[in-house]
């Protein structure tokens, strides 16, 4: 069983669909921490809810970006977890701990990168009309949401969608993607060699890194 760390900073909603698959067996890990830059992330209260370990690094406590980075650090050298996982943190991370953790951090985004990296991601497609949106997995580098892609999940954008119901199809497929290659990670058959993705064996991703969630 591997050791999953989860970074978040808000509701946690990818961190409970993640709970859950690690306790109906669906995850070859089990999440050994949950860490916030955010004290009052009700994710928090959703880790809680399972007697898993909590760690509150308030960011705003913190002069210069690189005191939080070096905290964090020290914190999950400690922790030792095989795998890092970034889902709904609102940190930029510097090149140090980044590098550090490069092979075992990877981070959910949700756009169909390398469209729309940063913030309002599902304001941009609706302005722009685009006819497809989705999710982004991918492993962490200093640069914002440009590492090296794992997978996507995509869907179709409805004809008048508001953004409400498209952020909601949104969750459902990060809910079913993010858990699932997890799993592939902890068993090995994803790996970052020498900043390249590398699949072994990999059924669930017989379509390569595209996932097609247009029922959704």
């Amino acid at each position: 069983m591997k050791k999953i760390a989860v970074l978040i900073s808000g509701s946690g909603s990818n961190l409970e669909s993640i709970i859950n698959a690690c306790e109906s067996k669906k995850i070859f890990g089990q999440v050994v921490c949950v860490i916030s830059n955010n004290p009052a992330a009700y994710g928090l209260e959703r880790a809680k809810k399972f007697n898993i370990n909590v760690k509150v690094i308030d960011h705003k406590i913190f002069l210069k970006r690189e005191e939080f980075d070096n905290n964090l650090e020290i914190f999950l050298e400690k922790l030792s977890p095989d795998l890092i996982v970034l889902a709904g943190f609102m940190r930029i991370l510097g090149s140090k701990i980044t590098n550090k953790f490069n092979d075992k951090m990877i981070n959910l985004h949700p756009s169909l990168l390398p469209l729309y990296p940063g913030l309002n991601t599902h304001d941009q497609v609706l302005i722009n009309n685009d006819s497809y949106h989705g999710i982004s997995i991918h492993y962490v580098s200093a640069k914002l949401d440009a590492g090296p892609l794992i997978a996507q999940g995509i869907i179709k954008v409805k004809n008048n969608e508001d953004k409400n119901n498209l952020v909601d199809r949104i969750h459902k497929v990060e809910h079913i993607l993010l858990p699932e290659i997890i799993n592939e990670i902890c068993l090995g058959k994803i790996n970052l060699i020498r900043d390249k993705v590398v699949y072994k064996d990999t059924k669930s991703l017989n379509e390569g890194i595209i996932r097609k969630y247009y029922e959704i």
